[in-house]
């Protein structure tokens, strides 16, 4: 069992709001972590027929079981629950009172924000970050480029954790990653979204996934990706869109102020799972990926998605953008904090060479730029400042 760092964001939001819905990929621990929270509730999957034919024929009735507070598993199964549930929490707003989860964030998010407004905190839960993997406090990623104190040795491999990723059945039964994602993707991927977009040409839709695949850690060219699996701009889009509102990918879009001029307007593509990304682009063993021309895209991933995962599992939507200009100089990730933003710079290499804060060092030597300091995540085990930079490990801290 691995302790969620969501756990406690979900835990005060209940004791504040009647309903809470958690969002998040299949089997990344939703149903896990309610039930464990929230062990008097009635609990009810939708994804069960029998129940599921119960909520449509009889959605009154079905509800008058759960007055005294519910889970409602993959309540997306059922899309006429939440006008039911607005009629009773508007009744009856007692904090708690109903939990809703779902992996299908397109279609769920569209019932809870037209039916629930101001009744629901939305969360998400990502697959497990290294933290919450090797039980480690969780890290604070508004303080990464300050390094107090060097962090303790992980019992981890890089490449071993890049390939595997880091969904929480994978760790927690040994299972062979290979195997578990293929099964994973044909459920999820195919059946799911597909469902979602009506897609009839499954072989092409396969082979849009693998592209998009190819193209992490990369700007977004919807043209080339549209050409590549031969179908339309339009279509590409929409696939695009559906993985990520479906949690398998996301985009960084570039930081809106303009320190610099004739800056690229893309958005940067992410796997959130790079062994999911690793099993579409048939790299089979961690050894494989070492040597993978991809490897840096994909480490340049896992650190995104363990990022995105710092502030998604405490209850913040994630400030992560991109920089880049027409020359090519680049910051591979900035974080908005608001009054200050923060430069990730990330290297795969194990070793910090001499140039490898020179990214840094550009970006906080922009004329009118206020920004100081900045982050280099290497591939490495770790932690120190340097020239005014914080250094620190692949697992961040």
């Amino acid at each position: 069992m691995f302790r969620r760092l969501l756990a406690t964001t979900l835990a005060r939001r209940a004791g504040e709001m009647p309903v809470v819905a958690v969002v998040g990929p299949r089997q990344s621990g939703k149903t896990t972590l309610v039930r464990e929270l929230f062990p008097n509730h009635l609990y009810l999957s939708l994804e069960r027929p029998d129940v599921r034919a119960e909520a449509a024929e009889d959605p009154v009735g079905f509800l008058a079981q759960a007055a005294n507070g519910a889970i409602l598993d993959e309540v997306q199964r059922a899309p006429e629950l939440p006008s039911y549930i607005q009629g009773m929490v508007d009744e009856d707003d007692r904090p708690g009172r109903f939990i809703l989860t779902g992996s299908q964030n397109l279609l769920l998010m569209e019932q809870v924000s037209q039916t629930l407004a101001g009744r629901v905190a939305l969360l998400r839960l990502l697959p497990l970050s290294v933290s919450e993997l090797c039980g480690r406090p969780p890290v604070d990623v508004e303080r990464l480029d300050t390094v107090e104190r060097p962090p303790p040795a992980i019992d981890r491999e890089l490449w071993e954790t890049v390939w595997s990723g880091l969904y929480p059945r994978i760790h927690d039964k040994g299972l062979v990653p290979t195997e578990w994602l293929g099964d994973y993707f044909r459920t999820y991927v195919e059946r799911d979204l597909r469902t979602v977009l009506r897609v009839m040409d499954l072989d092409r839709f396969e082979s849009f996934v693998g592209l998009v695949a190819a193209r992490t850690g990369q700007e977004v060219n919807l043209n080339s990706l549209a050409a590549d699996a031969g179908i339309s701009q339009p279509t590409a889009k929409q696939w695009l869109t559906a993985l990520r509102v479906g949690f398998v990918v996301t985009l960084l879009q570039p930081y809106h102020a303009s320190y610099r001029k004739r800056l690229r307007r893309r958005p940067k593509l992410h796997f959130l799972d790079t062994g999911l990304a690793c099993y579409l682009l048939g790299i089979r063993s961690a050894d494989q990926l070492r040597r993978h021309p991809l490897r840096g895209a994909l480490f340049e991933s896992f650190v995104v998605a363990e990022l995105t995962k710092g502030f998604e599992h405490t209850g913040r939507v994630p400030p992560l953008y991109h920089w880049r200009d027409a020359t090519g100089h680049e910051v591979d990730v900035l974080i908005d904090l608001g009054e200050r933003q923060v430069p990730v710079e990330v290297k795969a290499g194990r070793t910090v060479t001499a140039d490898a804060l020179a990214s840094l060092r550009w970006w906080t030597g922009l004329e009118a730029n206020p920004n100081t300091g900045g982050v280099l995540v290497h591939g490495g085990d770790t932690a120190r400042m340097r020239s005014g930079f914080a250094v620190r490990p692949w697992f961040l801290g």
